[in-house]
């Protein structure tokens, strides 16, 4: 059985940090002492100078397959994430086709299998005729039923009050909503032609995807989940208006959660100048009150999960006008940096970080022995140098799709190494070429 002692790491977990040595056999961490002597064989990694903490597990990505491996693939995009630090992850289903019954829920699972870099996860996603499907599901068979509620395309859209009744009445595991009203975006983008013709201006785009058209459609899920008494995720959280729906609660008691992604923590209207279609993404990048009012809930546990919505598109697709170009942006390999720098500037402690981005999503999801740095637990650790800046290139990015937001931005912290299930798929800048991802567990009460 391999064996990885670190030593000497600055251990961040459950709220405290503290030196420690972290003795990992096999795929599962095994000792975690002030000092542990190396036994015969054991690859020692000396982590003087250096942060622990357990890979983020990143509940909301769009990894485009199957359908739309033009864009990314299970293989590139997981690479990229465990590059990043991300060590699972939980992918969307607007695939193609569509990941809304259970036997395309296998298949994308087969698809997985020996290729991703980092653990893995699937939804189902909702439509306004699959019930049947949803009730049939079983904790364990998904990470979580996926509603589209009033903004998307095509079968994924559920806009059908029956329909949504009854996937909240019915549905046995947690259900994640992407909540934006379709009546008040096309009311918008109407007024917006009006105003500007087919040239509408990037920065209209939170205009257009307005505060209100997610309060109004946020409000209605919250309202079904309790009335219903579902165990409800709302995804994505831009505004400020938004943030009266959730409790300061401990995570554990409640039956309705927040997330919110890292750009729109990281981004503001401001930047659409700068980055244009870059950062056009659904929900919009909003005002820097929202941001302000994000970074504001996540501080007080309003809201319990940082994630990314990373969602890759081609050079040439963002190139499009307004009304052409798609929404969504490449984040997996610099979420961590750029919530991190976040902690640089003093808008979180890294404590907060580390809890937002592992332990709330293993937690609320029940992903079984994950998220915490633990005896027993599988070995998906990460170690940051929080004093080796690190600049972002478009050289250095390894989405299928070949550029990133940040680029040129200079990160204060650089992610040094990733381990998943005890095997060393990051290190020195490099991606060994490891495949270790598993499929998650999940507890099934």
């Amino acid at each position: 059985m391999s064996q990885i002692l670190i030593k000497n790491a600055r251990l961040v977990n459950e709220g405290l940090i503290r030196e420690v040595d972290v003795l990992i056999k096999g795929d599962r961490i095994t000792r975690i002492a002030n000092s542990i002597a190396a036994g015969d064989g054991a690859r020692v990694i000396d982590a003087a100078g250096k942060t622990l903490i357990p890979g983020m597990i990143d509940d909301q990505v769009h990894f485009r397959e199957p359908g739309l491996t033009a864009k990314g693939d299970m293989a590139t995009e997981s690479a990229a994430a465990a590059a990043g630090g991300i060590t699972s992850f939980m992918d969307m289903p607007n695939v193609n086709p569509l990941t809304v019954t259970r036997d395309a829920l296998a298949a994308k699972y087969e698809l997985a299998a020996g290729r991703a870099t980092a653990n893995y996860a699937f939804y189902l996603g909702a439509t306004n005729k699959n019930i049947d499907e949803i009730r049939a599901l079983r904790p364990g068979e998904a990470c979580g039923v996926k509603i589209f509620m009033g903004a998307s395309t095509g079968d994924m859209l559920v806009d059908d009050r029956d329909a949504l009744e009854s996937i909240f009445a019915d549905a046995q595991i947690l259900v994640a909503t992407h909540c934006e009203d379709s009546p008040i975006i096309w009311a918008n983008e109407a007024k917006a032609r009006l105003a500007f013709g087919e040239d509408v201006p990037m920065s209209e785009h939170p205009n257009i995807r307005s505060a209100d058209s997610c309060f109004v459609s946020s409000s209605l899920a919250v309202d079904l989940a309790r009335r219903h008494g579902t165990k409800l995720h709302v995804l994505h959280l831009t505004t400020a208006k938004e943030m009266a729906h959730f409790s300061t609660a401990n995570r554990l008691d409640k039956r309705i959660t927040a997330e919110v992604c890292v750009h729109h923590l990281y981004f503001d209207e401001r930047d659409y100048e700068q980055y244009g279609s870059k950062i056009k993404c659904n929900p919009a990048i909003k005002r820097a009150a929202d941001r302000a009012a994000l970074v504001k809930a996540v501080n007080e546990g309003r809201i319990d999960i940082i994630a990314t919505d990373h969602a890759p598109h081609t050079w040439a697709e963002k190139q499009n006008s307004y009304f052409k170009a798609p929404a969504g942006l490449p984040l997996v390999q610099h979420a961590l940096l750029s919530v991190l720098e976040q902690v640089h500037k003093g808008e979180f402690s890294i404590e907060i970080v580390v809890d937002k981005t592992s332990h709330a999503v293993a937690d609320i999801f029940g992903v079984v022995d994950r998220g915490y740095v633990r005896e027993g637990y599988f070995a998906d650790l990460v170690l940051i140098d929080e004093n080796k800046p690190q600049t972002v290139t478009r050289e250095s990015v390894l989405y299928k799709c070949g550029w990133s937001p940040y680029e040129g931005t200079v990160f204060s912290s650089t992610i040094d190494t990733t381990i998943i299930n005890g095997r060393v798929v990051y290190e020195a800048g490099a991606l060994t070429g490891d495949i270790a991802g598993s499929r998650l567990a999940f507890r099934q009460d």
